[in-house]
């Protein structure tokens, strides 16, 4: 699952996550894993709903407990289950060595102390320095990630930047430790198209320079075409296709892979209609029986209501979890997805 000759980094095993509601415990991630290469970029893609942000939050130990439990799985890194840290010590993990970009800054970031206030804290929490010297390396960083004028912006709060900017203080917070993972949770969604693309460009230079491994989580395919080197497809809490990037793309594996390929507009098409995946996502208090696509899947089979699908290895860099799915069937209907669109036009 990793990256041709290079261990990973961060390892996830069997990753359950649940949560305590009133009418019973919502399994919302299940037997989540993966592994992240050192320098690789892997892409989190799926619905809203899918379990992507919540598996982040997970590796991260920043799910409230309760109503939140991980019941299952392992999350190695540095040759540590960071799910059998404590507290203090996942602390001294947090910031400095794996880092997250949250999805929204305005709520991330804390509205009464300066963008400097909360860079320096975060230098200041990891390593031994003081504030003078925090301060510089804050002016620093808010240079490095694009925002104007830094020694004057540090004392800035966030609601007296944009929300280009704000995203740009989140990413300089997280970096300010230089950490080996970086987890970035739709970092772009807020933003309009050019912020961002030149966020995008940011975090490339930025992964490059600092040798970073990064786990993008979007529902964007055309931010995961553009980023990631591999790509994690997640569905009802499920991961149900790993592959390469370009595998996912040219040659999707999955039926609910290549539906959400085809669902992307392209400017090289004039459809007067889009592609649409029949449905909805299932309750997560009710998720059905046999594979959890099946009530959507246009080509599900009886035996797919009553067959949970295992992730099994269809290629040397693919794995697939369809009961049914060779690679010829699912390239097929991504062309006949496509033709559909266009009678549709």
């Amino acid at each position: 699952m990793n990256g041709p000759g290079r261990d990973p980094v961060l390892s996830v095993r069997n990753l359950g996550v649940s949560f305590r509601t009133d009418g019973g415990e919502i399994r919302a991630v299940e037997g989540v894993s993966f592994d992240l290469a050192r320098r690789e970029v892997l892409g989190i893609v799926g619905e809203s709903g899918s379990g992507k942000s919540v598996t982040a939050l997970a590796i991260m130990r920043l799910l409230p407990e309760p109503p939140a439990r991980i019941h299952s799985g392992q999350v190695w890194f540095g040759g540590r289950d960071l799910l059998t840290l404590s507290e203090s010590a996942m602390r001294k993990v947090r910031g400095a060595s794996v880092s997250m970009i949250f999805q929204e800054p305005m709520t991330s970031l804390n509205p009464v102390f300066t963008v400097g206030d909360q860079i320096v804290e975060t230098i200041t929490a990891h390593e031994k320095l003081s504030r003078a010297q925090a301060r510089v390396r804050a002016i620093d960083l808010l240079a490095k990630v694009g925002i104007p004028s830094p020694t004057r912006r540090i004392d800035d709060h966030p609601h007296e930047m944009s929300g280009g900017q704000r995203q740009r203080v989140m990413i300089a917070m997280a970096l300010a430790c230089k950490p080996q993972v970086l987890l970035a949770d739709e970092p772009t969604t807020a933003l309009d198209v050019t912020i961002q693309a030149q966020i995008l460009e940011l975090l490339r230079s930025l992964q490059a320079e600092f040798e970073m491994s990064v786990v993008m989580i979007t529902h964007n395919m055309g931010v995961i075409a553009d980023f990631a080197d591999r790509v994690l497809v997640m569905y009802a809490g499920q991961v149900v296709e790993q592959a390469g990037v370009h595998q996912v793309f040219d040659a999707p594996q999955h039926p609910y892979s290549a539906a959400l390929l085809a669902s992307v507009p392209r400017i090289d098409e004039d459809r007067r209609r889009l592609h649409t995946i029949d449905g909805s996502l299932p309750n997560p208090a009710d998720w059905p029986s046999g594979c959890r696509f099946s009530p959507r899947c246009p080509h599900a089979l009886p035996l797919c209501s009553t067959t949970v699908p295992e992730l099994r290895q269809v290629s040397d860099a693919a794995r697939v979890a369809c009961v049914r799915w060779p690679v010829q069937m699912a390239s097929e209907m991504a062309s006949e997805m496509a033709a559909e669109a266009v009678r549709g036009r």
